[in-house]
């Protein structure tokens, strides 16, 4: 039997696409919804796009029938708006013109088609739950929680006599496997590219470092690399060093999740200048740096300045990491920080390092470029495709970032496009992941006792 779902404004403009999704059930938009598309459409970002979009799809239905009465959609179902619960009663302390409130308003309406609320607002789906409506989030671009996330990497046994010609030959897959906790083995099953730890089943002392391709376990190629006088100090390093110095013809694509401290955005830049400034093979042309949060939206548009100069309090960050890998010594760094100073803005007037907006990435196309996105939790399923989908040739795209650290409305450590990105790439032969560890921080002994206890 079909259901009837209400759709909030939030899910349309976080996924555009969102009226596609819901099979042959039939969907409802209340007219406030409409009327909250027509506020977004001017504006800037990706609201402002996706608001278009929206709208430009509805404008089709309504070619194509009433939409009052309703239209088919493609997937067997249909979509009506609903315009007539002005009079409808609410409880005393929801106002009425209130948008979450006029949803709600519709929902009570619909009450004997029992209505299924779908919103990205987790207090609106505490006031439907209060007066007795069924509401949920925006399931179809939501990924297993963190437990369950994929990591890229995995710990595991060999047999001895496979242990011991791994660095000539590697390893078989199917001859690796874990233990359960009475030490009993158990199947593993791997994904192309992913990381592994090997150890060897006779001495838990020996381990190697690998990568799964084809039906094997590998060793790692770039692990004596020292990029631009980095050396890694841990595994997951090791892991995310081999994956950041893989060209982009082999890895377009590099996903690294992990706690603040783990050197996420430090390693990535210090390959980035490897590659442009210790061996300038012509690998790539530059490097393009871009945040999520770096918009043109109200809280960023007021700021005085060009674009750089507005995005420069959002890129501090990266210039932070910069300083450190211009000047290695860490003793006397900051004895003359006019120098360092001129020595960094060097690297960005020779346009060898550029910082961007990130909506301005939409509609380029990005050939040979090592492209870095910082704090990539924050963005939408929808943004980290449009990216990824922006490579052009010899591009190579990194994303980096905490899905516990999301600064974003609607967005959880489930919807974020960092999770998404990494879900529906698993296993991907041109992308690498690795999640970093909490024991790998290496940022200060403060950091690392914070991540500890708090």
């Amino acid at each position: 039997m079909a259901k009837t779902y209400v759709i909030d404004t939030n899910v349309l403009i976080q996924a555009p696409n969102a009226l596609e999704c819901f099979e042959e059930n039939d969907l409802v938009l209340p007219l406030v919804v409409l009327e909250e598309l027509d506020g977004l459409k001017k504006a800037d970002g990706e609201r402002g796009f996706n608001a278009r979009q929206v709208i430009r799809t509805l404008e089709d239905y309504r070619c194509s029938g009433d939409l009052i009465a309703g239209v088919p959609l493609e997937n067997g179902g249909t979509l009506r708006v609903e315009a007539n619960c002005v009079h409808e009663p609410l409880p005393e302390g929801l106002p009425e013109d209130k948008s979450d409130n006029r949803i709600l308003k519709v929902c009570c309406h619909l009450a004997p088609e029992h209505p299924i609320l779908v919103t990205k607002d987790l207090v609106l789906r505490l006031k439907a739950q209060m007066l007795g409506i069924e509401a949920e989030d925006f399931s179809t671009e939501q990924v297993s929680s963190s437990e369950q996330q994929y990591m890229g990497r995995v710990e595991c046994f060999a047999p001895e006599r496979d242990f011991e010609k791994f660095m000539t030959e590697g390893v078989p897959a199917a001859s690796l496997y874990r233990c359960d906790e009475l030490g009993r083995p158990l199947p593993l099953s791997l994904c192309q590219n992913q990381f592994v730890l090997l150890k060897d089943d006779t001495s838990l002392q020996k381990t190697h470092l690998g990568r799964v391709w084809g039906d094997r376990v590998i060793p790692l190629e770039y692990a004596r690399s020292n990029p631009y006088g980095v050396k890694p100090r841990n595994a997951g390093q090791y892991f995310m060093q081999e994956a950041l110095m893989k060209p982009a013809s082999e890895a377009p694509l590099v996903i690294v999740k992990g706690q603040a401290g783990t050197a996420k955005t430090f390693y990535a830049l210090a390959v980035g200048l490897e590659k442009l400034l210790n061996h300038p093979t012509g690998e790539y042309r530059r490097m393009l740096i871009c945040r999520p949060n770096a918009q043109f939206d109200a809280d960023i548009g007021f700021l005085p300045g060009d674009e750089q100069e507005k995005i420069s309090p959002l890129m501090r960050p990266i210039m932070d990491n910069l300083e450190q890998l211009l000047d290695g010594d860490e003793e006397s760094r900051y004895d003359n920080e006019m120098e360092l100073e001129s020595r960094l803005m060097e690297v960005f007037d020779r346009n060898l390092i550029q910082t961007e907006a990130l909506n301005y990435i939409r509609g380029r196309s990005l050939e040979k470029i090592y492209l870095i996105i910082d704090e990539a939790q924050n963005m939408t399923p929808n943004q980290a495709k449009g990216i990824i989908t922006r490579a052009g040739k010899g591009t190579k795209i990194i994303l980096l970032g905490d899905p516990n650290q999301i600064d974003k409305p609607f967005l959880d450590e489930r919807t974020n496009g960092l999770s998404y990105a990494s879900e529906k790439m698993k296993g991907s032969p041109l992308c690498c992941q690795v999640t970093m560890l909490p024991s790998e921080c290496e940022r200060s002994p403060l950091a690392n006792e914070a991540i500890r206890r708090l």
